[in-house]
């Protein structure tokens, strides 16, 4: 077993397709852990095991990889690079020491490889980079480097660089041992012209060591060459402030720089004991840290979840203790008691079952019916609650329909089980359009969302945009005359109502006011008016809409001694409501937004034009500060439903929004027309 000096927990990021699981696949190889590399094309990679990810050929969900090296457990997290699935890495990252940051030789600086590092920076992790694919064609590691200074500044260094043939790559050269390494992980004779490069890059490295401490710049400006202990001391300082940004390269599929990466990262990773402590929170949210604690009470934390229909898996990172499978331990977040018991060791789809697991090390949990991602499991008395998880606003939102009536139940029970495993989508029910709302980061996170409850929970649902919230008003003051009088042998029906309609701004529901005087209609018959109006009003004469803003005042009528009852006045009053509001100026209220745009300054004007397209007003755009601006602008949420997707598309995904509703307005009598069209077109 594995203690926390010898572990390194390690996510790696970046852009979709530039080499994560292949560099799983090529490290399990390198320490004859499989016996041939698996193809994602072919659906045998190690990493990328679920049926969803086989048929879509990406990641989905974050995969635990164990790699032991030199007597050193690496915990390799292998996260998505779509952008639809960023809560993985928010998981991922939780539980993480540092990260690789995964980009090619040929491609170069993605998206995913900016969002990889802010990510990084703001957890405040040491970040490593990675530079793959150097068999590509028109693969250069060199230009790939410059952009990663030029991008991301001096602390990027090469800790490895290729060994050219051509334009092929034979062989790398590692900077700190100053030796050079075939793909097979053997050492050859080091190029004359890698002489030049190895005393140009110890320079900077040099430089940057020596500002890790005092004692280390005064050696280096008395030009003084530092020990071997000295350095891998400065260098490990440096990258855990990350000061000093490693920066390797090789190729997968050979094997070519995969030995030289986990040797680094076994040297100069940082150990969950050096990782960055935890973020703890109390009841009355106040923050705190909490630092692994080999001694301390067991106690372990959840941060991914997998379901199926034969249960859960829920995966933890040891933080106090060890965690033995004879434990009963209690959930922080329930107070619930759970029995421990089936505790494996992860390895993609495969667990290998143990009976304890240490600290800083990441196992798996299975049938812990109660536990979710987030929670903290521990001793009666002893567990501290640990700040949950803060994923982005999940604002692409659709509805979701059972494709068979009578399986709605099944859709929510389905949707249920997948939020256990991503809790980054949200949805429940809409209590106006009385619709399932489902809302996640954009349309691939929804579309693995529906083929898993066809593919997990046998259940078939489609997505249909989100029917809007529209209101109904009247502009114009009207007074209506509504008798219902029926005779049918025996008791008749009667009821007799003269109503004012009249807009107002007092309040959204309807105010009722009675005017009558000397009895013209009795009292008793008053609340049924009122009761005839209120059910009237949640149908609207333009599309069906809830009216709002509206007042109602019953000035006169009549009554008959015998004919008259509660069912006959407030059928009158429905009569005068349908036959008065169509000449009060009807007219339809949409909902605004409030609307925060994050986009590259590069970005404006395109931002800009498009949100005047959707009728939006630009209240005001600031720099944040992060190389971004922030466009404030209200727009009516009916021109909203495909946001999402077109702000990646603009943006290339690097922009984000949040949205929130303000209040209503009309909407022009020119968009009025449609919107009455696509009520009738729901209600056939």
């Amino acid at each position: 077993m594995y203690t926390a000096k010898d572990i390194r927990n390690i996510a790696l990021l970046g852009h979709g397709g530039d080499g994560k699981s292949a560099l799983c696949e090529s490290m399990l190889f390198t320490t004859k852990v499989i016996t041939r590399l698996g193809k994602r094309a072919d659906g045998t990679t190690v990493s990328d095991f679920d049926d969803e990810e086989k048929k879509r050929e990406y990641s989905i969900k974050t995969s635990v990889i164990p790699v032991e090296y030199n007597k050193t457990k690496l915990n390799v997290l292998d996260n998505p690079g779509y952008f639809d699935f960023a809560g993985e890495v928010v998981q991922s990252l939780r539980v993480a020491d540092a990260g690789v940051i995964v980009l090619t030789a040929k491609s170069g600086i993605a998206v995913g490889t900016e969002k990889g590092w802010k990510s990084l920076e703001e957890r405040e992790l040491p970040a490593f980079f990675y530079i793959s694919k150097l068999d590509e064609e028109h693969a250069n590691f060199f230009n790939t480097f410059d952009s990663l200074r030029d991008t991301f500044g001096p602390s990027a260094i090469p800790f490895t660089f290729p060994i050219l043939n051509g334009e092929q790559a034979v062989g790398v050269v590692d900077l700190i041992e100053k030796k050079a390494y075939d793909a097979n992980g053997k050492e050859i004779p080091l190029p004359a012209d890698a002489e030049e490069k190895i005393e140009e890059y110890m320079m900077e490295l040099n430089e940057q060591v020596a500002e890790t401490d005092e004692a280390l710049m005064e050696k280096f400006f008395m030009e003084e060459p530092f020990t071997e202990e000295e350095l891998a001391t400065g260098i490990k300082t440096g990258i855990a402030t990350r000061a000093i940004t490693p920066v390797f390269c090789g190729c997968a599929m050979s094997g070519l720089g995969t030995t030289n990466l986990l040797a680094n990262l076994v040297k100069f990773a940082p150990s969950p004991l050096e990782g960055k402590p935890m973020t703890t929170v109390d009841e009355e949210g106040n923050e705190g840290e909490f630092k692994l604690d080999p001694a301390g009470s067991p106690m372990a934390f959840v941060w991914n979840t997998l379901s199926d229909q034969y249960g859960k898996n829920s995966y933890f990172k040891v933080i106090s203790g060890d965690i033995e499978d004879t434990l009963t331990v209690v959930n922080g977040r329930t107070g619930d008691a759970e029995k421990l018991g089936n505790t494996f060791f992860p390895r993609g789809k495969d667990n290998t079952k143990t009976n304890k697991v240490a600290c800083g090390d990441i196992g798996v949990f299975t049938k812990l019916a109660s536990v979710r991602t987030g929670d903290t499991l521990g001793l009666a008395g002893k567990v501290v609650n640990l700040k949950p998880m803060e994923y982005a606003e999940p604002c692409y939102r659709m509805a979701i329909y059972a494709k068979t009536k009578g399986q709605e139940d099944k859709v929510a029970a389905g949707l249920a089980k997948l939020n256990e495993e991503d809790a980054s989508f949200t949805y429940g029910n809409d209590p106006e359009t009385k619709e399932l709302i489902i809302a996640g980061v954009c349309d691939i996170h929804l579309s693995v969302i529906i083929a898993k409850l066809a593919s997990k929970y046998k259940v078939e649902a489609e997505l249909r945009p989100a029917k809007i919230a529209y209101r109904e008003t009247i502009k114009r003051k009207v007074e209506q005359h509504g008798r219902h009088k029926k005779q049918s042998g025996g008791h008749g029906q009667f009821g007799d109502v003269y109503i004012r309609f009249e807009h107002q701004d007092e309040q959204d529901d309807m105010i009722f006011v009675d005017e009558t005087v000397g009895g013209c209609v009795p009292k008793n018959f008053i609340p049924s008016v009122e009761k005839g109006l209120r059910n009237c009003v949640t149908k609207g004469v333009l599309a069906g809409y809830p009216v709002v803003n509206l007042k109602a005042t019953l000035y006169f009528g009549s009554s008959h001694p015998v004919d008259s009852s509660d069912m006959a006045f407030q059928t009158a009053a429905g009569i005068a409501y349908k036959e008065g509001l169509p000449q009060a100026g009807p007219t339809i209220l949409e909902p605004i937004a409030e609307l925060k745009v994050y986009v590259p300054d590069a970005n404006m004007g395109d931002i800009i034009g498009d949100l005047n397209k959707r009728r939006g007003r630009v209240m005001g755009m600031n720099p944040n500060g992060a190389g971004q601006q922030v466009v404030e602008a209200e727009v009516p949420m009916g021109e909203m439903s495909s946001y999402a997707i077109d702000l990646r598309s603009m943006t290339q995904g690097r922009g984000s929004y949040s949205m929130k509703f303000v209040r209503y307005e009309e909407v022009p009598q020119m968009n009025q027309q449609k919107i009455i069209d696509e009520a009738k077109e729901d209600e056939e």
